[in-house]
């Protein structure tokens, strides 16, 4: 009898057009593919109406195995938005101005050939999704979500004033102006959160910001006890104080934080100094915020309007990405034992 034949994997490309050049990223993905033996890809544009969401859905119906999210961060959040729990992988190719879920998993952002072979040739990771509840001033509900942070404050305020045509001229750099243009609106938050359903605490700070991932782009690591798939997300309020207070914020962030955490002797030299007061930070698995007023809110560096309230969860394992795939045996023996030790965290 004849052996029944079994169908070849399959991959779907959701892109931006305004981001790729297409021509270039459909000759590497179907030459990929073909290389791989993989069936021939089929292709999604986004569009105004559609981010991502819609087509991936369409892809998914069509039982593909994979979605590369080519675009930029946009793009890459409202693929994954889709995928939540459908156990179809997902491949990122950088295109956009953070490239923020790229850096924090070590992914390329700037070669579409290796990000890829990557994605045909590379492993699954399980991640989490960070998950957020809007309420808006009119009492309208929406719920989104999130690979690498969320945020109120001064940091959704410089997303919405950044220039468009400066981000492509500069890149990331373009939020330096952003934030200049939100000094004038610059003034406390102030607010109401409880975290893992307990009491509620009042807090008056410039930003607060929920992390499911801690570096910024410069190589800023704002939360350095975030980690993607700890089934925890990690809070960080930045509460300035007097004439100082801003230079030991960048302190925290770009050197304690950036710097001296990569070394033994400078986790010594941190656990020796008093903490920075100005950078308050927390964690927990849900969290709940009220503001006195409607405040600019802000996912994975795309504003996201005015927002009365925020409830936000973690959907803990909930997302399937492509990353680098360990080469040596030490690596792979690393990898096993790093996957155990966060089971037992886990359990």
């Amino acid at each position: 009898m004849p052996t029944p034949r079994t169908s070849k994997p399959k991959a779907a490309v959701v892109y931006n057009p305004l981001k790729v050049d297409l021509a270039k990223l459909k000759k590497t993905v179907n030459a990929a593919a073909k290389a791989a033996d993989w069936a021939t890809p089929i292709w999604f544009s986004t569009t105004l109406k559609d981010g991502g969401q819609g087509v991936t859905g369409s892809a998914i119906r069509r039982g593909v195995t994979m979605v590369i999210a080519a675009g930029g961060d946009g793009t890459v959040r409202s693929v994954a938005e889709a995928l939540r729990g459908s156990g179809v992988s997902m491949a990122v190719v950088s295109a956009g101005t953070g490239n923020l879920l790229a850096r924090n998993l070590d992914l390329p952002t700037t070669s579409i050939r290796d990000s890829i072979q990557i994605a045909f040739n590379g492993a699954d990771r399980t991640i989490d999704l960070g998950m957020v509840e809007i309420v808006r001033d009119n009492n309208d509900h929406e719920e989104h979500a999130f690979l690498v942070m969320a945020g109120l404050g001064l940091d959704a305020k410089m997303i919405k004033n950044t220039s468009t045509k400066l981000k492509k001229a500069v890149g990331w750099l373009a939020y330096v102006d952003g934030i200049a243009r939100s000094i004038p609106e610059l003034r406390p938050v102030k607010l109401r959160y409880s975290v893992d359903g307990g009491p509620h605490r009042s807090l008056s700070a410039h930003t607060v910001i929920i992390g499911n991932c801690g570096s910024l782009p410069g190589g800023l690591l704002l939360m350095p006890e975030a980690q993607p798939d700890d089934g925890i997300l990690d809070m960080a309020a930045l509460i300035p104080r007097g004439r100082l207070g801003w230079l030991n914020i960048w302190n925290k962030i770009a050197w304690e934080n950036g710097v001296l955490r990569k070394s033994v002797m400078g986790r010594r030299i941190i656990d020796l100094s008093k903490d920075v007061r100005d950078v308050r930070y927390a964690k927990g698995s849900d969290l709940n915020m009220i503001v006195d007023i409607p405040e600019e809110f802000q996912l994975d560096g795309d504003e996201f309007g005015l927002a009365k309230s925020v409830h936000a969860w973690v959907d803990a394992g909930s997302l399937i990405v492509r990353v680098h795939k360990p080469h040596s045996k030490a690596q792979l023996r690393a990898h096993s034992k790093e996957q155990a030790r966060k089971t037992t965290t886990r359990g």
